[in-house]
């Protein structure tokens, strides 16, 4: 719902105010690498047979996510 329906209609406004964009970005940051680590965690949980594969999925989306980070918190500063 955050992706398809709030951020498209919200995030042009956000551009108006200054350092609000990056403040949000770094949020949905958190979040997103927070949920990735659970995500890794409940595969290898229950054993699932793609486990290697979700893993390495996930730690490339979370390499993109640690890149997003930087250039929010560069932004701020």
């Amino acid at each position: 719902m955050l992706t398809y329906v709030l951020l498209p209609f919200v995030a042009p406004f956000l551009g108006f105010a200054p350092g609000i964009g990056p403040g949000v970005g770094l949020v949905i940051g958190v979040i997103a690498l927070i949920a990735n680590f659970f995500s890794i965690r409940r595969f290898w949980v229950a054993d699932h047979k793609w486990k290697y594969h979700v893993t390495v999925l996930h730690i490339a989306v979370i390499g993109l996510l640690i890149a997003l980070l930087y250039f929010d918190i560069k932004a701020l500063i």
